[in-house]
């Protein structure tokens, strides 16, 4: 790119990124009355386009199989009618792995970022979380006193369902009302009592009651198709939506961040991107820089911003820019339950996912092989049928017909299953850096994965199938699937999508990126508000925290632009 076309304008804060950490700190920003420039890799979101909420299978192509019959070839990377999100494999966009090691990265390429789609389970980690009692990973430069002010700010403004039950490892929050059980999640909790395991009603970012001006939910049970009343929290339609009507924002969409510039004190001055539309690269200058392209996608942009004064990469005088790269443990089972079978067919969509889970409940026990722990999430119930719905029982009973027919009907909201979301314990051996080899499309550098499970997550998952087959058991039902095999049966690394690390924060500059406001060491106009900071990665799904996270820090960014320290 031989001629750079660089912005007249300076803005106060340029931000890389609209998901759960990008989104906030536009809100908080421009709120403070500070001119922010959002840099989005994808597309700006329609929600009256793009969402698929009430479609019905008999109203598009093949019945959602895509309008060339994708999924038919094992060629669709996404559901037909989820929310528009992102992919595993994005065209022109490559990644490597490590020989021998497996690491799946999935990648989102449109405003609001994966918050268009996640699951909204929304977990506070506990104060064991960010001052481990164990020994086994480093203490964060926070409390949990400290961040809980933050914590209440978050759930107050995106709005979480949930219950107090005074548990320490489901700490209470600031909640909306919850959401009755459905059938099959009240033989769960039933099950779960005869084994002395809390059920307890879920903690989702989904409204009961109308907040900030966004409907309360209306049940329809398919939040995964993107939300039309914005009842199920995304970062598009409660905060940057919102921010571009202040006048404080403007959006930079289809811009593929390549660079961070600075100056010879080692400031950020501007950002250089790609505008994929026209494969240009241009540049925004400004004051300040907020990174929150996603744990991966930040450490990716800070390894390949080089320059005299930061020769690998800005922010990386530590080297642990990168670094101790983790995912949430996962494991599945599911089977079926015959009190469940004929059930009378009746509306059980509710929210989209679970009405209630299962918190960790052995904190303490010193009798098990593996350190740490886990949640259960429950599925169940009459989903909306669709296309391969009834694979399993086509594939079980032979034939076709009324016969068939018969089967499906019986079975159909008759099976439960069991997903674990367990803590990864950081490890030397699990990092990203930049493959020296390889660019993409954009002639930006890419990224190298080496990921390892260890010892203690392949221990936890047996738990997890012990504990799984004995509620299913226990709820009279029969387990499904194969033989269980631990190594086999654990998650690919990056297949949860709960990716962490890699920009570790830290009180010693030494062994750390960022300070306890997630601003860098080395660079005191740069933060970064995504995953990539969170020193562990607990057994509570990330994106509560990435928000919690991101408040603090963009308060903590406006106080000090106020002083002139920024």
């Amino acid at each position: 790119m031989l001629q750079v076309s660089r912005s007249p304008q300076v803005f106060d804060v340029v931000v890389i990124g609209s998901g759960a950490g990008g989104g906030t700190a536009v809100k908080i920003l421009t709120d403070a009355g500070i001119r922010v420039a959002l840099l989005e890799a994808g597309p700006m979101l329609t929600p009256e386009k793009d969402f698929k909420e009430h479609v019905w299978p008999y109203q598009v192509d093949h019945r959602g199989a895509g309008p060339h019959a994708a999924s038919y070839f094992g060629r669709q990377q996404w559901g037909y009618f989820s929310a528009p999100n992102g992919y595993w494999d994005v065209p022109g966009e490559p990644y490597t792995v490590a020989q021998g090691e497996q690491w799946r990265w999935f990648r989102s390429r449109i405003i609001g970022g994966r918050t268009n789609h996640y699951g909204r389970i929304s977990l506070r980690f506990s104060d064991y979380d960010f001052q481990p009692e164990d020994g086994l990973s480093d203490p964060w430069p926070v409390t949990y006193d400290e961040m809980s002010p933050y914590y209440d700010k978050a759930e107050g403004f995106i709005g979480v369902t949930g219950t107090k039950e005074g548990l320490r490892t489901a700490p209470d929050g600031n909640f909306l009302p919850p959401i009755s059980p459905r059938v099959h999640e009240v033989l769960v909790q039933k099950a779960c009592g005869k084994l002395n395991i809390p059920c307890i009603p879920s903690r989702m970012a989904m409204l009961t009651k109308s907040v900030n001006g966004r409907a309360a939910c209306h049940y329809c049970g398919q939040c995964g198709r993107g939300c039309f009343s914005a009842s199920a929290f995304s970062s598009s339609q409660a905060m940057i939506f919102p921010a571009m009507k202040t006048g404080k924002l403007t959006v930079f969409t289809g811009a593929m961040a390549r660079e961070l510039i600075s100056d010879s004190s080692g400031k950020v001055t501007a950002v250089s991107y790609v505008d994929k539309a026209t494969r240009t690269e241009k540049q925004i200058r400004c004051r300040a820089a907020v990174v929150a392209a996603s744990a991966c996608e930040s450490a990716r942009l800070l390894l390949n911003s080089k320059s005299p004064r930061f020769p690998n990469g800005i922010a990386n005088t530590s080297g642990m820019v990168g670094r101790y790269l983790t995912d949430t443990v996962g494991y599945a089972l599911g089977g079926s339950v015959p009190a469940l079978a004929g059930m009378p067919r009746h509306n059980s969509d509710g929210i989209g996912g679970m009405h209630v889970y299962v918190p960790w409940w052995l904190y303490g026990d010193k009798n098990k092989d593996f350190p740490r722990g886990y949640h259960i999430e429950i599925s169940g119930g009459f989903g909306m049928p669709q296309l391969g719905t009834f694979n399993g029982v086509c594939n079980r009973y032979q034939g076709y017909g009324k016969q068939l027919k018969d089967h499906i009907h019986e079975e159909f909201g008759a099976n439960v299953s069991f997903s674990g979301r367990g803590e990864m314990i950081p490890n030397k051996n699990s990092y990203c850096e930049i493959d020296p080899q390889r660019v993409d499309q954009w002639g930006i550098p890419v990224l190298r994965f080496h990921f390892q499970w260890s010892d203690s997550e392949i221990n936890q998952v047996r738990h997890m199938h012990q504990t799984f087959s004995a509620l299913i058991e226990t709820m009279g039902g029969r387990v499904s699937g194969a033989p269980f095999d631990s190594k086999a049966a654990i998650s690919a690394g990056g297949s949860i999508i709960h990716e962490a690390g890699a920009v570790r924060m830290g009180a010693d500059p030494k062994t750390s990126a960022l300070n306890k406001y997630c601003q860098a060491h080395d660079v005191k106009n740069l933060f970064v508000c995504d995953a990539g900071p969170f020193v562990s990665n607990p057994d509570k799904n990330v994106t509560l925290s990435i928000v919690a996270f991101a408040w603090r820090s963009s308060e903590y960014l406006a106080e000090e632009m106020r002083k002139g320290n920024v």
